[in-house]
């Protein structure tokens, strides 16, 4: 895939400091994009700012914000600061997490956490963003979804249910907003090497081995490969894909 240019674009990529948010942000900041960086964490934020503004050039802009983006208010002071430094070009819904358990362990609160992690904050995010989005001409939305929702892979209910409503939520913004040139997609992996699937890989390998063994290639992704599709889908040579869901997943997947 050829690398395309960002400069000049501000994207606002949300999870930013989880493996895969490191990776998008990482590729989007060689891209030449400016950046607004969103985490629960202040402190992961602030020292990966330092690491960003370190490997950026002197036009580029890097801002933080930290907050729960699963709530209104904290998604609308994300956007109201991208707002201020020009409006968002690109958002890129990358917050999220799963818990996952077999459907019957989930408690309410487990149940609640997933589908905030994963649904609130990227509805939230896309109904902020749209407005400026709108009254620019000019948009892409990418969210990270799952290819669980697809295979039904085990112990994945309660997730697939969370990230099965940001597929649907996909093409039906880009349907609404195709011709005020906003593109909406999401990118969906399979399991992918991070530090909290090895982490699972310890504290569960049985469980953990069941997510890898659905995929032919016979490994998760890396963070370079899902960030790679979501760079594709921000440039100008996605500019007529929209609505889809495009699965990065070894195969676990097809069709």
């Amino acid at each position: 895939m050829v690398a395309q240019s960002l400069v000049g674009k501000l994207a606002v990529i949300t999870g930013a400091c989880s493996d895969i948010g490191k990776a998008i942000a990482s590729s989007f900041l060689e891209a030449g994009a400016d950046l607004v960086l969103a985490d629960l964490d202040a402190q992961k934020l602030a020292d990966l700012e330092a690491d960003l503004v370190a490997q950026a050039s002197a036009e580029q802009r890097i801002a933080v914000n930290a907050g729960d983006l699963s709530l209104q208010a904290d998604a609308e002071a994300l956007i109201r600061l991208a707002e201020e430094l020009g409006g968002a070009a690109i958002l890129v819904n990358n917050a999220g997490g799963g818990i996952i358990k077999s459907f019957l362990d989930h408690t309410p609160e487990t149940l609640t956490q997933t589908v905030n992690r994963n649904l609130w904050t990227a509805l939230w995010c896309c109904w902020a963003v749209l407005p400026g989005m709108k009254a620019r001409g000019f948009g892409r939305i990418i969210n990270i979804g799952a290819d669980s929702v697809r295979n039904g892979l085990a112990d994945h209910a309660a997730y697939n249910a969370a990230k099965g409503g940001v597929h649907g939520m996909t093409t039906g913004l880009a349907r609404e907003f195709a011709r005020d040139n906003i593109t909406v997609n999401t990118v969906a992996p399979c399991a992918v090497q991070t530090a909290a699937l090895a982490h699972f890989l310890d504290s569960d390998p049985n469980t953990a081995e069941k997510f890898l063994n659905v995929i032919p290639m016979g490994r998760a992704a890396k963070t370079n490969e899902v960030a790679s599709m979501v760079r594709y889908l921000a440039g100008d040579d996605a500019a007529f894909v929209t609505g889809q869901v495009i699965s990065v997943n070894g195969g676990s997947t097809m069709l």
